[in-house]
């Protein structure tokens, strides 16, 4: 297992005449979690994609330790959740999460635990057509944890699914990636969200994307949900949901 700072050094992104990020430079610390929040469309998703080897940058650089993303993804190295479940319709729940492990070469061994823990036990033998849209997207979670990454990309996991699971889930999950000091990048929508799960929130203004505010997140890592009234807690979302304003 590698663990290695992911380096964006002055990347930039374009659709046609669409801007989407520009000139970037950013270190993401190894074994940390960091939370990407900023405005709708403001290029979020598509850092992701960058650093997942999916999309190249048309200027700049991507680099994960002494590698490229598709060469870590290559040697089951990254595992990404998208905001679309894109579970193969063919296959069980058991089978679409097992897929992760074997994409990466690596031993499936945890399905039946990763089912228990994403509160899909009873449809393991499911297919996609058969869940609702929060349970796909659960399913998608847990493949997406069963290989054991080093780098761990979540786009707006938690997005599909309702208000009581999501905070179970964001309970139960932390802890896999904490324990095993796995670099998670989130992306999220929900300030409450990105301060509970992450050692370090990044707000982005408007497209094209540029770092506004890099916020640490100074609470211990067994923090829980009843903190979130906590004043330590708060003051950080406030510092977080200011920076948005900001760049409204």
């Amino acid at each position: 297992m590698t663990r290695a700072d992911i380096h964006c050094d002055n990347i930039q992104k374009s659709f046609g005449a669409v801007e989407t990020v520009s000139q970037l430079s950013i270190v993401f610390k190894s074994g940390q979690t960091t939370a990407l929040v900023g405005p709708s469309g403001c290029g979020k998703s598509t850092i992701l994609r960058m650093i997942a080897g999916l999309e190249t940058p048309d200027t700049g650089s991507i680099r994960i330790g002494q590698e490229t993303p598709r060469q870590v993804a290559r040697r089951g190295g990254l595992s990404m959740a998208f905001q679309d479940p894109s579970l193969l319709p063919w296959r069980s729940v058991r089978s679409n999460i097992a897929l992760g492990a074997e994409l990466a070469r690596k031993p499936v061994d945890r399905v039946d635990e990763l089912i228990d823990l994403v509160g899909l036990v009873g449809f393991s033998d499911h297919r996609p057509a058969e869940l609702s849209g929060g349970m796909r997207q659960r399913a998608a979670i847990a493949r997406s944890l069963i290989s054991a990454p080093d780098v761990l990309l979540l786009d707006e996991p938690f997005g599909a699914v309702d208000a009581i699971t999501r905070r179970r889930l964001n309970r139960d999950l932390p802890p896999l990636w904490r324990e095993r000091k796995t670099t998670t990048l989130l992306v999220t929508h929900s300030v409450e969200e990105a301060v509970l799960l992450s050692d370090r929130v990044i707000v982005l203004c408007p497209r094209p994307a540029r770092v506004l505010a890099d916020i640490p997140v100074d609470l211990h890592h067994n923090r829980a949900l009843p903190e979130t009234n906590a004043p330590a807690f708060r003051d950080l979302a406030m510092r977080v949901l200011t920076a948005l304003e900001e760049a409204a």
